[in-house]
């Protein structure tokens, strides 16, 4: 196989790779924030 394929194929991979990462971090900052916004609200009721 031509290198140009290898090339594309791994740039293909790491760009996957960083797309599922971010969304990885996306779903936690999402769960912390909701969790933070728990327990302000807690914090308030007293």
């Amino acid at each position: 196989m031509d290198h140009t394929y290898w090339l594309l194929a791994a740039n293909a991979a790491v760009w996957c790779g960083l797309g599922a990462y971010l969304l990885f971090l996306g779903q936690r900052q999402r769960g912390l924030a909701a969790r933070l916004a728990q327990l302000e609200s807690l914090r308030h009721e007293d």
